[in-house]
């Protein structure tokens, strides 16, 4: 007898050939003169090309690998970024010092209790204290000013510990967003000087001309308010994403900002004393962010 090796009846191409009619015989009607070393050579070869179809690796399961999330980093400015308020300073250097003491003094007692309460009340003068000054400014040469205020303010006053933490944020390719209550048009200026991503702030109303009228557009951005204007902006920023949140602030203005981060700090200076006493503070000669949960 010829060995099928010999005979080349194991050759790939002639088992290709007559696999599909072997497969579906059994060894009592396969034709006789094969032997059982085809036979097998034969079946095998048949169930390595059906399995070696395109059409099987449809449905091949493989890993999904899924976007990491992305990360955002709030900073408030006044207190947080700077050694206290930069507004009044602000103001002086728009409407000069003689005519904002006066505005000031005019209206030092809804200021004082706003000082005090916090809330509406601060909010209310605030706003006061804006028509008195700015109705009448133009926005163009508010801005030129607020410019050359913020680079001089922030190199005597800025905080390089928290500029620190923010430009450490910028250099991981974090989004970096400053949330304050101060005016538009001047946290502007500053996220343009620090090069974040974007600056959110109290918006004035601006008339027909060009100029300010001193009343908010909308709410003073703290508290609430605050919140709801940085979920906003993240959620324009990130559609349909859930963003990995650092919050950085100092008061109690912040504390529902940093209610909602994912981690949150308190940078003021205050420390244990302080109104965001119950969050983590700001490590000390660190390069990044210690992972530590919020409130």
């Amino acid at each position: 007898m010829v060995s099928a090796e010999k005979s080349g009846a194991s050759s790939p191409k002639r088992i290709a050939m007559i696999a599909p009619y072997v497969r579906g015989a059994s060894h009592s009607t396969a034709p006789r003169h094969l032997s059982g070393l085809f036979l097998i050579l034969a079946n095998y070869h048949g169930s390595y090309r059906l399995f070696d179809d395109p059409r099987w690796y449809a449905c091949e399961t493989r890993g999904v690998t899924t976007p990491p999330s992305p990360i955002v980093a709030a900073f408030d400015l006044d207190g947080t970024l700077s050694k206290g308020g930069s507004v009044f300073k602000w103001l002086c250097c728009l409407c000069g010092p003689r005519a904002t003491y006066f505005a000031a003094v005019g209206l030092a007692r809804p200021l004082f209790v706003g000082a005090l309460r916090s809330g509406s009340w601060a909010d209310h003068a605030k706003e006061r204290l804006f028509r008195r000054l700015l109705t009448g400014r133009d926005v163009e040469e508010v801005m030129t000013l607020s410019r050359t205020f913020a680079i001089r303010f922030f190199e005597e006053h800025g905080r390089p510990r928290v500029i620190e933490r923010m430009n450490w944020h910028l250099q991981q390719g974090h989004d970096v967003v400053i949330v304050s209550a101060s005016p538009q048009l001047y946290v502007d200026v500053v996220a343009e000087i620090f090069g974040v991503a974007g600056g959110l702030g109290t918006r004035l109303a601006v008339d027909a001309r060009g100029q300010l009228t001193g009343s908010y557009l909308d709410k003073n951005c703290r508290g609430t308010e605050k919140l709801r204007r940085f979920t906003e902006w993240t959620q324009a920023r990130h559609p349909g994403v859930e963003p990995i949140v650092y919050a950085y602030g100092n008061s109690r203005g912040d504390r529902r900002l940093l209610r909602a981060a994912t981690y949150a700090f308190d940078a003021g200076r205050l420390g244990p004393v302080g109104s965001l006493r119950r969050f983590a503070r700001l490590p000390r000669g660190e390069s990044g962010p210690t992972a530590t949960a919020g409130e």
